[in-house]
């Protein structure tokens, strides 16, 4: 998978190509921590190159979810109808700010 991030004042915007699986979930994971603890507050999560998302990418995006600030916001934009079907399935409608 590759990250592809860009950062604007306390805006960060993270693009995702290829799979968030087992194997690159802890690069997310350890991409999300760097930013927040920068003072990102705001969160773009791009999931337009995104091909398949497993458990693992799930739980990396509920920990960014619960990681926001409460004065901060995370959004996931551009998901593909294969990602938005994992995402009606499991529930994450209900969790995540989807555009």
């Amino acid at each position: 998978m590759e990250i592809i991030k860009t950062v604007k004042d306390e805006t960060a915007e993270l693009s995702l190509i290829g799979r968030l699986d087992t194997t690159t979930a802890p690069e997310l994971e350890e991409e999300l921590k760097k930013l927040f603890e920068a003072g990102s507050k705001d969160l773009a999560i791009n999931l337009e190159q995104l091909e398949y998302i497993s458990s693992a990418g799930l739980r990396v995006l509920l920990f960014a979810q619960k990681s926001v600030t409460p004065e901060g916001k995370l959004v996931i934009r551009n998901a593909r109808p294969e990602i938005m079907e994992v995402f009606d399935i499991t529930g994450f409608t209900d969790i995540l700010t989807i555009e």
